[in-house]
């Protein structure tokens, strides 16, 4: 390998993205080598680095200090061959094990992401009830007309709109789906997602309750009322669920649910997770599904299936929600209750801190086959040394100091870490018989 301090800017921004820290290549596209193995933790309490890094640069300066080590180790062997000093003398060899980190920064936790699921799916219940009960309460059109609306002043209803609003809203949708697949930390995205989805859908809950309103456009065709037969509105409540809560699927004929919109939303979210988590050199995708958002947002209130304050809520509550999350999960002191951290007060802080506790930084978006051997492999370690895959660090030390390093694979024969070992420290008989006593 190229020594480090001959890196170029292009090769340190290489390095980055194998070491899984693609969130650095931005600040970091000047840095040579040289500069690489010089930071110290007052450069990342300073623009550019501080705007980045939540744990002061902790995993990075670690990645870089192993560099260090590396490259002191490379001068140390290639002046002591075989452990014999300038003078031709025999070093004593001692070996300290060093051992790979056992707990990742990223922890899969899919007990969480299940919880997470679980959240979303209640809430997402308890508002198609809730839209059943509140349809029962809607005034009727003759007796209480629409209110007036700028929008609907200005653009006339368009019959079809709506469905364009839909097939948008589907579109963004698959697509997320599909982009959340591949990503490597799919499970802590994934309950990212569910808990901001849930938490959007039960405010709505509370906001259609209190405050029925009446239905914005005489083109409205609602249901009958069922005054009271619960056995009906649970077979209504199953067939909207049934159909994912779309006209276009024939499965909502119900009204009241205007405060705030539900189609917003979900265009509004799938669009700031799609952006947030794929790489920024994507932008011809994310002003694709931009496009999709905002047509469809426009295709809502141009088919009048909602007041302009319906969705003018909606999408400030669901970017206020996603930005506020992200920023608390992206600190890692805001993860921590004090009287300095406000928002800690918020309701749904403790759960947050109960999924969010173990993730240290920002996430990377890196992406991964769903089905691997490797994402397996780094979800249960054990399987590794079950395997034979696994590894740990010696670091080599002469009476002058270190001399190598390398790593000693745990392999069900001692044959194979005889060898692993001389091929990578270039041992003599004696020091490879002490090297096997290790290996045991």
């Amino acid at each position: 390998m190229k020594e480090v301090v001959l890196w170029t800017a292009e090769e340190v921004a290489h390095w980055l993205a194998e070491e899984g820290m693609q969130e650095y290549c931005g600040p970091a596209v000047q840095m040579s080598g040289r500069k690489l193995l010089g930071l110290s933790p007052p450069d990342f309490q300073r623009p550019p680095l501080s705007l980045v890094s939540s744990d002061g640069g902790r995993e990075l300066l670690e990645r870089v200090e192993t560099l260090r080590i590396e490259r002191h180790m490379e001068a140390h062997k290639n002046g002591h061959a075989n452990g014999h000093g300038p003078n031709g003398f025999l070093k004593d060899m001692v070996r300290i094990a060093v051992p790979e980190p056992e707990r990742s920064s990223y922890p899969t936790e899919w007990g969480k992401t299940a919880a997470a699921f679980a959240y979303a799916v209640c809430c997402f219940v308890s508002t198609t009830i809730v839209i059943s009960v509140v349809h029962e309460r809607v005034p009727p059109k003759e007796h209480t007309p629409p209110l007036p609306d700028k929008f609907f002043d200005v653009f006339n209803r368009v019959e079809w709109a709506f469905s364009i609003c839909e097939i948008n809203g589907m579109l963004l949708v698959g697509l997320w789906l599909l982009q959340w697949t591949l990503l490597k930390y799919r499970s802590i995205i994934g309950r990212r997602f569910f808990f901001i989805v849930g938490t959007l859908y039960l405010y709505r809950c509370v906001t259609m309750y209190i405050t029925t309103l009446p239905v914005p456009g005489m083109h409205f065709r609602c249901s009958p009322k069922l005054f009271g037969d619960w056995e009906a509105q649970m077979r209504r409540v199953v067939k909207l669920i049934a159909g994912g809560g779309l006209s276009i699927t024939g499965s909502h004929s119900m009204c009241g649910d205007y405060l705030y919109s539900g189609h917003t939303v979900m265009l509004t979210l799938t669009y700031l997770f799609i952006k947030e988590y794929s790489p920024k050199r994507f932008w011809l995708y994310h002003w694709f599904c931009w496009t999709l958002s905002a047509v469809g947002i426009f295709c809502i209130l141009l088919a009048h299936d909602h007041y302009t304050v319906d969705v003018v809520v909606a999408y400030y509550i669901t970017t206020r929600l996603f930005w506020w999350y992200h920023t608390l999960a992206n600190q890692q002191v805001l993860k921590e209750t004090s009287q300095t951290n406000p928002v800690s007060r918020v309701w749904w802080y403790r759960l947050f801190q109960y999924f969010e506790e173990n993730v240290q930084g920002v996430v990377p978006r890196n992406f991964q086959p769903p089905f691997s051997w490797r994402a397996v492999a780094e979800s249960r370690p054990e399987l590794l040394t079950k395997h034979g895959k696994g590894a740990k660090r010696f670091l080599v030390y002469t009476s002058n100091g270190l001399v190598s390093s390398h790593k000693a694979s745990f392999s069900p024969g001692l044959n194979s870490c005889k060898d692993s070992l001389s091929h990578r420290c270039q041992h003599t008989e004696t020091e490879i018989r002490g090297s096997m006593n290790m290996c045991h």
